[in-house]
């Protein structure tokens, strides 16, 4: 399968894009991001036949030539990020306004989405400012969000956001040309993935962590990025965003440009998607054969027999949480809303409502 059989008909109901731009894409060693004006430029020229939403990392790095103080502090690169964040913004409302374009912050951090009241006031306001022609600038809330300084979460928030707006494709720009048979910095036989099954177990392999620049995100990151993508039917693009006309490559139809990473034909229903990708599991329910094969192969409900125990981490929490139920080969996930600082379980029919197998 190559690109020339799967763009068409993609680029033709694409309307509706996510456009995610890594700190390497961005920043130079000085913390300046020359390249912004140019991906500004492209995507007014996307944003004039589609909606765009743009999910931006680089605030660490905007903010690092302003700060003293050791570097390999969490706190630093926190305080970075609250420095940088403005000046990040201003970069962006600038070069938009050159093309007559009005941009709206958008700061979210993981508590917000698991949050289904937060995640769905996000949601309507994204849609409102698309609705108003406006562009959503969107990014991780750094200064508070110790996830992501630690595992590159701005490839999980494209991913989240992307599910969030329902969008029709996420195009995730980074400082490599898309996915490689092997690390082409190691491997001069390595050769980029044109096109393939989002889900396709082999790509695992072929994935590896960042090896260089401001960004903290690797090739792994974006795989699994796309993957939860996947999961709710939006196909996922790999690009080098350092390139001039990347974005023009990768909606031109002719062009071969970076990896395309398929979405499947089935996809979860939104509030399942929710459960399985957004929400973390603050526990766990263990059933034995006969619920598993109901469960799993008949579509049924989960009986109180079925289940052999219950664990869970997390006593006491506040909002909705996961429930992992365990069975072999398999992950299922069930929403769980908890009392304020209630440590007490649910009753299992309480679990049951909505489950999605991950």
């Amino acid at each position: 399968m190559t690109q020339a059989d799967v763009k068409p008909a993609l680029l033709a109901r694409a309307r509706r894009i996510v456009v995610k731009i890594g700190s390497n894409v961005l920043a130079e060693a000085d913390g300046r991001a020359r390249r912004l004006p140019g991906l500004v430029s492209e995507l007014a020229e996307l944003g004039r036949t589609r909606e765009v939403v743009v999910v931006t990392s680089g605030a660490v790095a905007a903010g690092r030539s302003r700060m003293r103080g050791s570097e390999r502090r969490l706190e630093w690169r926190q305080a970075a990020a609250a420095v940088g964040q403005p000046t990040l913004m201003a970069r962006y409302e600038r070069a938009f306004a050159r093309h007559e374009r009005v941009v709206a912050q958008i700061l979210l951090t993981h508590a917000d989405l698991a949050d289904r009241r937060r995640y769905l006031n996000a949601r309507h306001t994204l849609r409102t400012l698309l609705g108003a022609r406006i562009v959503p600038i969107v990014n991780e809330n750094d200064t508070v969000a110790v996830e992501e300084l630690q595992f590159g979460d701005n490839d999980n928030l494209s991913a989240m956001t992307a599910t969030l707006v329902d969008a029709d494709l996420l195009v995730i720009l980074s400082d490599v040309e898309g996915l490689f048979t092997a690390d082409p910095g190691r491997d001069r036989n390595a050769t980029r993935i044109a096109v393939a099954d989002a889900d396709a177990p082999e790509l695992a392999s072929m994935a590896g962590p960042a090896r260089h620049g401001v960004g903290t995100g690797g090739m792994a990151t974006k795989l699994a990025a796309a993957r939860k993508a996947a999961a709710a039917g939006i196909t996922t693009v790999i690009a080098d965003g350092r390139r001039r006309g990347a974005l023009a490559a990768v909606f031109d139809p002719r062009r071969d440009a970076g990896t395309w990473l398929l979405a499947p034909a089935d996809r979860l229903t939104r509030r399942k998607h929710w459960i399985a990708h957004v929400l973390k599991p603050a526990g766990a329910v263990h059933l034995d054969a006969g619920a598993e094969r109901a469960v799993v192969s008949g579509g049924r409900s989960l009986l109180p027999s079925g289940v052999r125990h219950s664990e869970t981490s997390m006593p006491g929490i506040i909002c909705s949480a996961a429930v992992a139920i365990a069975v072999r080969g398999h992950r299922l996930l069930t929403a769980m809303p908890r009392r304020r600082n209630s440590a007490a379980w649910p009753s299992v029919h309480s679990l049951m409502p909505y489950l999605a197998i991950v």
